[in-house]
């Protein structure tokens, strides 16, 4: 069977809002200290005291890479990542608008737009997450957790339901 390749894997339940990642990302990718210029970004539900992690998801069918009028942004396969190839882009900015995650940015300083490159294979987000709410991991696991998180909720509320059922009316 073929690799699915590696993704980062987002666990919001463990994130506590620090956003070390977002200052190591821009920190890394452009030597500042500055969390508006970081590819991974954290979305604070207020209400919920919740924190995501969110960046791009490397969509194999990316609709930044569809809609690129000039083909700057492709597929590289190796690392299983959409790129940005800054030397043919035109800075239209159609990829930032059409992402649905809004994990693609725009800096008005240098023209260009940003986005996840998983730092070559060694993302600096899940280096310095000591939650490990940001992991990157095969895609394949990614999935078995998922499928194992859902049928332990599966179990759990069949459990309930039995519980509610035996008891006396």
């Amino acid at each position: 069977m073929e690799p699915m390749g590696k993704v980062l894997a987002i666990s919001p339940e463990k994130c506590t809002g620090c956003r070390l990642c977002e200052l190591v990302c821009s920190v890394y990718h452009d030597g500042v200290s500055n969390a508006a210029r970081s590819r991974i970004k954290i979305m604070k539900w207020e209400s919920e005291g919740l924190y995501i992690p969110m960046s791009c998801q490397q969509c194999q069918d990316a609709p930044c890479m569809i809609i690129c009028p000039v083909k700057a942004i492709t597929r590289d396969e190796k690392l299983s990542r959409v790129m940005v190839n800054h030397d043919i882009c035109i800075g239209c900015r159609s990829c930032v608008s059409v992402c649905p995650f809004g994990a693609m940015g725009f800096n008005v300083i240098d023209r260009k737009n940003f986005k996840c490159d998983l730092c070559d294979g060694d993302p600096q987000c899940v280096r310095f997450c000591d939650m490990k709410a940001v992991d990157y991991v095969d895609a394949d696991r990614v999935s078995i957790a998922k499928k194992r998180a859902a049928a332990e909720k599966i179990t759990a509320a069949q459990r309930q339901a039995i519980a509610l059922e035996s008891e006396p009316h």
